[in-house]
């Protein structure tokens, strides 16, 4: 009988300090100091709760247990656990941040690139084109993304006082 193969990490101890370049084609945990940069495309990055990091990161998914202190690129989602501490600039297409996580620094979510719609010769849409060709005056479609497009780039401000 086969056992199921299990999703393994490559793991570096809280004993191990590592400064310069650190770069991968696998899974990789953290518990251990890291200064430098870290790019794992294509993979996760996990930071145990002894993982101590400064280092600009670049990897699919980032999980924080530990200190973090540096930007994060995830082409997909980047998990701040209750005992994370971070400080940096985050973008990814989905971010979760627990009750009790640190962080201090700026989140830009990544919009997911759909494909456009292919556009006839003269240019609008197919819509577009089909209403002007019945109402003879020129129409214009407005995309469903703009609102959000708008929706990711929200500014908190503080309201104004009388």
């Amino acid at each position: 009988m086969d056992t199921p193969k299990t999703m393994e990490a490559a793991h570096i101890g809280s004993s191990v300090v590592i400064k310069g370049e650190l770069s991968g084609s696998e899974d990789l945990y953290i518990d251990g100091q890291v200064e430098g940069n870290i790019e794992l495309k294509g993979n996760r990055l996990t930071i145990g709760p002894n993982g101590q990091i400064r280092a600009d990161i670049s990897a699919k998914n980032v999980v924080v247990h530990g200190k973090l202190e540096g930007n994060v690129q995830a082409s997909e989602r980047v998990e701040l656990k209750n005992s994370a501490v971070a400080v940096g600039d985050i973008f990814a297409q989905k971010i979760s941040i627990e009750d009790g996580a640190y962080f201090k620094g700026k989140v830009d979510i990544q919009k997911l690139e759909v494909s456009k719609p292919d556009l006839p010769a003269s240019g609008k849409t197919n819509a577009a084109a089909a209403s002007e060709s019945v109402s003879g005056k020129s129409a214009s479609a407005t995309s469903p993304d703009s609102t959000l497009a708008t929706a990711n780039k929200t500014q908190v401000t503080e309201p104004n006082k009388i």
